[in-house]
């Protein structure tokens, strides 16, 4: 066992060395650590993780806390303000009609899915992650309007998709016997405790963060590692009092980051930290539950996939964007980077941990299928599209090229990205 957690921080290091490097060749962190577990997992029983089930759970847990907190509150309000129609239209309405378009697909589609199961199924994969195209989201050849767009969109879909999962999964376990038949109402309860517990920790910790700044008692240099302590206090505590904690580190996340007024440095260590366990938990993807999921990939599971990250995704964001002033590329372009990554993922190791019942063997497949299908697809088609579609934006002048500080942090990627080696026509910049 210490063999094995020294070559995991052995990998962690090496890729901290040559990470930017990596990413001029489009290689990022997840895709990185991926292709490390398959190739050093247990099918090569080079990269033997004897993890306990409680462990994957509490790992995936405290990443999904730390991650939630972190892409609520690093979003700013005022600087959305211009463009909160389109925000509103992918995360209220393009949102809610691909979990409906995925659970009837999968009620359809999948053998022995159907009701809470087709449900779970919808809302896990809703989500999106924009590490999976991180290429695209640092090209400067794409407006920063769009850019913005996705990385918006992909900060905040994971944090409305979460009371869906938790529901659903509720559901099933009432469905079939594993939890009492007053399971959904439960959860329903703990869903509206957590989002209003959340709301008044993140309010009143945000307002002490800034007066005790502004008045000179707390140390800048700590005030990072104090945010890290209250993202997973939101969560804890709001369980202690019969919440959801992941709901309320969401609306934690969303309150504090309004109110903190800190500079942006302060929330950095907390992203770094989130960043470090979601490379973990990819590695763990690939060493994992890819192999588990490989021998129950059937082609109803391959199709469903491939119909998620495409008609699944893109029709409703075609649908929530009529009228809203872009032209037919830029919407295509937007619903295709809708990647499934780290909050899918996580989703499919609390379906591991909580589902006890076959539904488990049917759903968590259909999961593990369409991230690596995303990882794939999106990693190998994120910079030769974003050039393709940056040159023509610019020519319909949709919106200005941006400039570093136009840019979002994007989960996964090194501070700067790759800023400083692209150059303004799309490609890289000579070494």
């Amino acid at each position: 066992m210490d063999g094995t957690f020294s070559l995991v921080l052995l990998l962690l290091f090496l890729w901290c060395l040559c990470s930017r490097r990596m990413e001029r060749f489009e290689l990022t962190a997840p895709a990185a650590f991926v292709l490390l577990g398959l190739l050093l997992g247990e099918g090569t029983g080079v990269l033997d993780l004897p993890l306990p089930h409680e462990t994957v759970k509490v790992l995936a847990e405290i990443t999904l806390v730390w991650v939630l907190f972190t892409d609520a509150s690093r979003l700013s309000f005022r600087a959305l303000r211009p463009e909160l129609g389109l925000y509103a239209r992918l995360l209220g309405i393009g949102l809610p009609l691909c979990v409906c378009l995925g659970t009837l697909v999968a009620a359809v589609l999948l053998p022995g899915v159907s009701g809470w199961a087709a449900l779970y199924v919808g809302a896990a994969l809703a989500p999106t992650d924009a590490a999976l195209g991180a290429t695209m989201m640092v090209n400067p050849v794409v407006p920063a309007r769009i850019r913005r767009l996705i990385n918006v969109e992909s900060g905040l879909n994971d944090g409305i998709a979460t009371p869906l999962v938790v529901l659903a999964l509720a559901g099933v376990s009432a469905a079939e016997g594993a939890a009492g038949p007053d399971a959904t109402g439960h959860a329903l309860v703990q869903l509206a405790v957590g989002a209003a517990y959340g709301a008044v920790v993140g309010l009143a910790a945000g307002w002490l963060l800034r007066t005790t700044l502004r008045n000179g008692w707390a140390a800048e240099d700590f005030a990072g590692a104090g945010v890290l302590a209250l993202a997973l206090l939101g969560y804890t505590s709001a369980l202690a009092i019969g919440g959801n904690g992941f709901v309320a580190a969401f609306v934690a996340g969303l309150a504090f980051g309004s109110t903190h007024g800190a500079p942006q440095r302060v929330l950095l260590y907390v992203e770094q930290t989130a960043s470090l366990f979601s490379v973990l938990v990819w590695l763990v993807f690939g060493a994992l539950l890819l192999p588990e999921a490989f021998g129950h990939f059937t082609w109803h599971t391959v199709v469903y996939a491939v119909l998620s990250l495409t008609v699944i995704r893109m029709l409703p964001v075609a649908l929530c964007l009529i009228g809203s002033g872009l032209d037919a590329r830029t919407v295509l372009f937007v619903g295709w980077f809708g990647p499934r990554g780290l909050a899918s993922i996580i989703f499919g190791l609390l379906a591991v941990e909580e589902l006890k019942t076959p539904d488990t063997q049917a759903v968590v497949p259909v999961v593990a299928c369409t991230v690596l299908l995303s990882v794939l697809a999106h990693g190998l088609t994120s910079a030769p599209l974003a050039n393709r579609y940056g040159k023509a934006a610019t020519i319909k002048d949709i919106g200005p090229a941006g400039t570093r500080e136009d840019a979002l942090p994007v989960r996964g990627m090194a501070a700067g990205g790759l800023h400083r080696g692209w150059r303004r026509g799309g490609g890289p910049a000579p070494s």
